[in-house]
């Protein structure tokens, strides 16, 4: 069998199909996360063999203004599953039942989920069952999916009612429009077209793709129309007529069902949102947030305490990072001696310690800081202020011909390039959706993290949060400036309308930050273990080998690498990063972050090793060998310059796939990737020449 999920957004349906299949979901608080159907499998014991769990995206309607809408709309109609699980918000009960009579009107079996029926009880209201199961005509049970209440009486009762068969009803059967929708429905079910009320319903509000799939129907609904008596104040708007019957109907059939109301007056998010959406304190709030976020992570000296404490208190980014680094290092030099001891051949020695163990180590002694700084985000997001920061960038984005709901999609973009990518078609126009995308890469990665912190660390030791902070700034202001460009020339148009419900201020659940963090986590590993182990050999053999396949000196211009990154040096010399000795070693870096950001640190990892006795992890003192490489070979200006690069330029491989399929277009693809790689040169320049200038 199965089971569609469909709801609202934010109405608990993404927790409850994690809590029906186990899934590690992402859980997002705010519209949009879902951008996609998910499917899984019910981990309970039903007895009556497999239920497989279709987790839809959040809807306000079955109207095709979203992709979403579209996306959902045309899978229950289509493909029919069993049963419609229709997740309603208990405390926004009559705003939910919108959609739950769009879904009554098909003839797929539907059982309604009051979910959030602990906070309705929190809050002082309550909902008489019984009543409202009499007034839908299907099966009511209370729920609370964060808390895993109900699920299991929600389960049983779906089961039983999925081998029942079912005919949609509609409000319009008695209404106002009740002889047109009749006639309609009535035509319909004389062809054996399915789901006749539904249909019926769409051709009355003129609904375009229905009306251009049925063109006989379609005259037959005007023709109705026209018959029609709605009221003057709609000015002849059916799909408005048809919308204000659902609502009387909602507002006459159901209120009875809610036995007690909450009482009026400001709630508790009401009031810390006068504060942080306010004009006066919104953006301020949010940008500190974000310092604090930022510092906590990357900070040598927490809270400034080296004005207090000789050395400082590192922050807890850094103090990880160094257990971490001294974990890898073990590592490595118990590799070392194992090898020494069995008399391996120097390649097999250089392959190993100086390739695999020195590339992946130099990516994964960054792990406690990706895992600090999501671990933030998440904290942030699943407390619902997240949803706050998109309502309060609007005010922005609409300046630049982008909406508020275009932050969201950005806002993914600092986890990962390909989720953010994908989020964009949560937006309702070509144009936005396509700036949108070309604007990504600007908002930095998680895979790009290992850059900064290693350059901050390195060049930048006494003001590290503040290096770091400043490539996101940079991000942010490229974007903005682009998206000026690019609404006001090649994609002109207006944005679009961002209306989104806030929800309410929770306290944020472990379970769900975990499965944040083990999302992150885990894929960062696995392209650690596998992608980048891979590449890193791949570069470790270039860097010591030449075009005759004769071992030379490690990272010599004499190797493959280094007489094909001496060819594109010209190019990146106005840039002021390849100015040091033996140039063609950054060069190298940032191709090989084309096939995964992190690849930059392994790739100068192995490119920068001074040789088999250095030692490239241990940057926590001067002597770190590729710390000490940097220093070495980068200004201030220089190191800028070549993180600016890095942060705007061409995404990794998996990205530009993603892009691929969103874009679905090849001349926008390659127009998109020309766009990224002259942004991020003349980015870069503009960085170094304004660093060089302000260091003078």
């Amino acid at each position: 069998m199965k089971f569609a999920l469909a709801g609202n957004p934010n109405s608990g349906k993404t927790t409850l199909f994690n809590a029906l299949t186990g899934s590690a979901a992402h859980v997002g608080n705010w519209p949009g996360v879902t951008v996609d159907r998910r499917e899984g499998v019910y981990r309970g014991s039903p007895g009556a063999g497999r239920v497989d769990i279709i987790d839809l995206p959040g809807i306000y309607s079955l109207s095709p203004y979203t992709s979403e809408e579209l996306l959902a709309r045309d899978y229950l109609m289509e493909e029919s599953p069993d049963l419609i699980i229709n997740i309603v918000d208990s405390t926004n009960l009559e705003r939910n039942l919108y959609l739950t009579t769009q879904l009554l009107e098909s003839d797929i079996p539907v059982v309604v989920a009051l979910n959030m029926s602990d906070a309705l009880r929190h809050e002082g209201g309550a909902i008489n069952v019984a009543m409202l199961s009499d007034c839908l005509g299907t099966p009511v049970v209370e729920i609370s999916a964060l808390h895993s209440y109900g699920i299991d009486e929600l389960m049983s009762t779906a089961i039983a009612t999925a081998g029942s068969p079912r005919h949609g009803w509609s409000p319009l059967e008695k209404s106002a429009l009740s002889d047109s929708f009749n006639e309609i429905a009535g035509a319909l079910r004389e062809r054996g077209k399915p789901h006749p009320s539904f249909m019926a319903a769409k051709l009355l509000e003129g609904d375009p793709i229905y009306t251009r799939e049925n063109p006989s129907m379609a005259r037959l609904a005007e023709s109705a129309r026209r018959l029609a008596e709605i009221d003057p104040m709609l000015d002849g708007d059916f799909e408005a007529a048809v919308a204000d019957v659902r609502y009387k109907h909602i507002s006459e059939s159901f209120r009875p069902a809610i036995s007690k109301l909450p009482q009026g007056g400001f709630s508790r998010s009401d009031r810390i949102d006068r504060v942080l959406t306010g004009k006066l304190f919104g953006l301020p709030v949010f940008f500190a947030f974000m310092f604090l976020v930022f510092h906590l992570t990357f900070a040598e000296s927490l809270m400034f305490t080296d004005r207090l404490v000789e050395g400082g208190i590192p922050s807890p980014g850094i103090m990880m990072q160094g257990w971490t680094e001294a974990f890898a290092e073990f590592i490595k030099e118990a590799a070392r001696g194992a090898l020494e001891s069995a008399g391996a051949s120097r390649w097999a020695f250089g392959l190993l310690v100086d390739g695999i163990l020195s590339g992946v180590g130099s990516v994964l002694s960054f792990l406690p800081q990706i895992v600090m700084l999501f671990l933030f985000l998440s904290i942030l997001e699943d407390s619902g202020y997240m949803a706050r920061a998109a309502f309060l960038m609007d005010r922005i984005l609409r300046r630049f011909g982008l909406s508020g709901r275009a932050f969201l999609p950005m806002l993914m973009g600092f986890g990962c390039s390909v989720p953010a990518m994908m989020g964009t078609r949560t937006l309702a126009s070509d144009g936005e959706r396509r700036v949108t995308i070309m604007l990504m890469p600007f908002f930095s990665c998680g895979a790009k993290l290992p850059i900064w912190s290693l350059f901050a660390a390195a060049i930048f030791p006494s003001n590290a949060d503040r290096a770091v902070f400043g490539i996101y700034v940079i991000g942010i202001a490229s974007a903005v400036v682009t998206a000026i460009i690019l609404r006001r020339t090649i994609l002109k148009g207006e944005a679009s309308f961002f209306i989104m419900e806030l929800p309410a201020y929770r306290m944020p659940r472990l379970r769900n930050i975990c499965i944040h963090l083990w999302e992150k986590i885990r894929g960062f590993v696995t392209r650690a273990a596998t992608i980048i182990a891979g590449a890193t050999v791949v570069i470790w053999f270039l860097s010591n080998f030449d075009f005759s396949i004769r071992m030379v000196e490690p990272n010599s211009r004499e190797s493959i690498v280094g007489v094909l990154g001496s060819f594109a040096v010209p190019l990146f010399k106005p840039l002021g990063f390849v100015s040091m000795e033996e140039p063609w070693r950054a060069v190298v870096a940032i191709v090989t972050g084309l096939i995964a950001k992190e690849m930059v640190v392994s790739t100068m990892g192995v490119l920068y090793s001074p040789g088999l006795d250095a030692d490239p992890l241990e940057d926590d003192s001067a002597a770190g060998a590729l710390s000490l490489a940097l220093v070495a070979n980068f200004s201030a200006a220089a190191a800028l310059s070549f993180m600016t690069f890095n942060l705007l330029t061409v995404p990794c491989m998996a990205a530009v796939a993603t892009a691929r399929a969103e874009l679905r277009n090849a001349r926008w693809l390659w127009g998109t990737i020309g766009f990224w790689l002259l942004t991020a040169w003349v980015g870069a320049f503009i960085v170094y020449h304004a660093a060089s200038l302000f260091a003078s």
